[in-house]
């Protein structure tokens, strides 16, 4: 026989009187049977807990009075005095003891477990529920005739399950109206995550008495919410209404392995966090966000707004967007706008042929001030992680999208379609603050736990420890930590138990710390000359840090020797392989690469031809400020991008050096500097209609605060000659985009020795900068 839910005829009592009472133990004996139903449930409470889990709270918040007129209570009787004859309580029959029915060994309910319950048992004590937090299974009661929910005050504290006081104390009676002796209620947890049968989800805060008896009590607050279906057969818990599976997410509790959208393959996380399987969950990432550290979109006073026109879209695109907004509604991250500002929705094809939605925010972007937050200084990280032999790398998914933006603020999101006018709840991947809005929410989160055995870099987390046992331990707390905030991670792109990873641009070890490999491979890996241009290059590259090598004159002497007299082929020797070989280690040495300072402006010099690309990160310490080299980058062209046009090569140089630095100029605290040699890059923060793989690197520079700054291709060396090495073609009068003609330009020397923009012929300009640059190596 089952019973759907509690009885709708009970009252909810409240609080007046005076304390005094019995304790849990004393009402298992006190309280009809049939009112105390029990079933499986799965508490996930942390020890270190500080907010919810969920943005469904289906109890009374804790800092009010619940109820106001009458008495609270823990349990009540609900029928007549007459006594059962089998266990001698009152309130119900026989017929509906629970002590009626013949001891069971326990039957499962999905992932979860029910007690077994003898004759005798169920005599002394009423069926009892299972609650589990990461580290110890306890026992929890589902009580109909408890009018409120409530938590032992001692488990809480072994848990650490932070408390919050009440607005004002009031008693809770126990079913004989006596009341508690332990006093007014004045304490409730904060709002804890709790996962209960079933395997789904919710925020609820409960009051705090004492009662060793149970850990837990849930009444009828928590029942009439989920209005849960009660096998007195099995005595359990066995389904929830269908109100209560629309508001919370369903999770399973002993998953271990987690399903990748991406790679389609089932991705196992270790076992050791087996029962936190939800912290990888796709669906809960899904989710409309509670509001906490919401992104604030702030216009300069009087700036005009955006309004962009809807894009033309193909009948491909066309379904893919109706699709977009289908879902985004349904999941709450969109909603119809009035706004008077727009921004237009586009998409770009993926490799894999998905169509991914943009945003053209550039409108906004130029007119949103800038919101300026420190990101984890490397030398912070280098110092903190000494000694450590474990290291845990997590990826968060969908992590801006779990951030609301801030109530009023969300018009200055608004895009147009085809299909209406919409503006985002949440933050979108495009506006000027997200890392920075997004990083000061995480490290709020693990504020007790930065640079201690943790750092946050806006969606990746590095965990490191010197033993197994404390990193298992400081991971399960990172792991529970994410679910009480609702943020989820990306297992298909995490990384446990390693003995290395990379982060922020190092390679962490057992032994070390050690620069990454494509950091200084531009460099040390630059081919071994063979021709008389490969020579120039490559001295010309030197020259601009002579100032940095101790003896740069005598070092270089031996190569500089291969072109004297003019040659017309090169003759290497021993002696100028020694010498390149010295140099090139030089370049990649401490006295010549200095570690980036955040506090200082960074410069990044891009360049690209037509065989490669080539980049370098620099900056003006010291006193005066001298320029010097941190990284270099560079990187053969394929086959598809040597078809690029010479802006869409000089864009991907751009694209691929903020890649590469990312983790430096995301987010930067001072506005950085794109040197290039290609005045037409300007147009890309402009508004105007770009081909698909320009609108996507225009959306990708969004994240970033800089300033393009045109540099005449002569002056834009250090950059222009990595991009070159990879070139393998001689020059000849019939190659208009030869070395010379890059390093020249347009531009020839007057007598003063000042550059000006030549009125000559290209072909004229080609000569003359070839003759007067050759006739000086002479």
């Amino acid at each position: 026989m089952e019973r759907q839910g509690p009885d709708r005829s009970l009252p909810l009592q409240s609080a007046r009187g005076c304390p005094s009472g019995v304790g849990l133990q004393g009402l298992s004996r006190l309280t009809s049977w049939w009112t105390c139903q029990s079933g499986w449930i799965t508490c996930w409470l942390p020890a270190d807990a500080r907010i919810g889990a969920c943005q469904f709270h289906p109890s009374a918040p804790p800092l009010r009075r619940p109820w106001s007129w009458e008495v609270l209570r823990l349990g009540r009787l609900e029928e007549g005095p007459v006594p059962c004859t089998i266990c001698g309580c009152r309130g119900h029959t026989a017929g509906r003891c629970w002590g009626g029915s013949s001891g069971s060994r326990g039957s499962r309910q999905g992932t979860l477990v029910s007690p077994q319950v003898s004759r005798h048992q169920a005599h002394s004590e009423p069926p009892v529920a299972h609650m589990f937090s990461p580290h110890s299974q306890h026992k929890a009661l589902a009580d109909s005739g408890a009018a409120g929910n409530f938590i032992d005050r001692a488990f809480s504290h072994s848990l650490g399950i932070p408390i919050v006081p009440v607005d004002m104390p009031f008693p809770v009676h126990a079913l004989d109206s006596r009341p508690l002796r332990s006093g007014l209620i004045r304490e409730a947890t904060a709002p804890l995550g709790m996962v209960t049968q079933e395997g789904h989800k919710e925020r609820i805060s409960i009051f705090l008495i004492d009662s060793p008896a149970f850990p837990m009590v849930l009444g009828i607050p928590w029942l009439a919410c989920h209005d849960p279906t009660i096998s007195k057969q099995q005595r359990s818990l066995k389904g929830s209404s269908r109100k209560c599976s629309e508001r919370c997410v369903a999770v399973s509790v002993g998953a271990t392995t987690v399903e990748s959208t991406d790679q389609g393959s089932t991705m196992h996380i270790p076992s050791e966090y087996a029962d936190l399987a939800l912290a990888f969950c796709k669906k809960g990432a899904t989710q409309l966000p509670p509001r906490r550290g919401d992104c604030a979109i702030n216009l300069l006073v009087d700036a005009a707004l955006p309004r962009s026109h809807v894009y033309p879209l193909s009948q491909e695109e066309t379904v893919a967007m109706e699709t977009y907004v289908s879902e985004s509604q349904g999941q709450g991250y969109i909603r119809p706008s009035t706004s008077p500002a727009s921004s237009s929705l586009f998409f770009v094809k993926k490799k894999d042929g998905y169509l991914h939605p943009c945003i053209d925010y550039r409108g906004i972007y130029q007119i949103t001030v800038r919101y300026s937050y420190p990101l984890p200084l490397t030398a912070s990280a280098i110092k903190s992680m000494h000694g450590a032999r474990f290291f845990t790398k997590l990826d968060l998914r969908s992590s801006y999208n779990l951030v609301r933006i801030r109530e009023g603020d969300e018009w200055k999101t608004a895009f147009s379609t085809t299909l209406g006018h919409y503006e985002y709840l949440v933050m979108p991947y495009w506006l000027m603050n997200d890392p920075s809005v997004f990083q000061a929410f995480v490290d709020k989160i693990f504020r007790d736990l930065h640079w201690q055995g943790v750092v946050v870099y806006i969606d990746d987390i590095l965990i490191y420890s010197t033993t197994r046992a404390q990193h298992v331990s400081l991971v399960r707390r990172v792991l529970g930590r994410l679910l009480e905030h609702d943020l989820y991670v990306k297992a298909e792109k995490s990384l446990f138990f390693q003995q290395s990873v990379s982060f922020l641009g190092y390679r962490f070890s057992t032994s070390g710390v050690e620069m990454e490999s494509d950091r200084i491979s531009a460099v040390s890996n630059w081919p071994t000359p063979t021709t008389i241009k490969d020579v120039q290059r490559f001295l010309g590259f030197a020259h601009y840090y002579r100032r940095s090598i101790r003896g740069f004159d005598q070092v270089v002497a031996p190569i500089t020797s291969l072109l004297k007299g003019g040659p017309v082929r090169l003759q290497w020797s021993a002696e100028a392989d020694r010498a390149f070989g010295h140099l090139r280690a030089l370049f990649t040495s401490a006295p010549v690469l200095a570690h980036p300072d955040p506090s200082l402006a960074f410069i990044v010099e891009v360049d690209a031809s037509e065989a490669g690309i080539g980049a370098m990160f620099s900056q003006r310490p010291g006193t005066p400020p001298k320029l010097r080299p941190s990284v270099f980058f560079s990187k053969k062209l394929s086959p598809a991008e040597r078809n690029y046009d010479v802006g869409d090569r000089e864009l991907l140089a751009v694209v691929k050096a903020l890649k590469a630095w990312r983790h430096w100029l995301e987010g930067a605290k001072n506005t950085f500097l794109i040197s290039t040699d290609h005045r037409n890059l300007e147009y890309i923060r402009a508004e105007r209609r770009l081909n698909p793989r320009q609108a996507r690197w225009a959306m990708f520079f969004t994240r970033f605060v800089f300033t393009l700054s045109y540099r005449p291709g002569f002056q834009n060396a250090k950059a222009d000659a990595p991009s070159w090495m990879y070139d393998t073609e001689e020059w000849s009068m019939d190659r208009p985009l030869a070395w010379w003609h890059r390093w020249c330009g347009s531009w020839t020397r007057t007598s003063s020795g000042r550059y000006v923009q030549s009125p000559l012929p290209s072909s004229v300009q080609l000569g003359v900068c070839t003759f007067r640059l050759l006739s000086a190596t002479v």
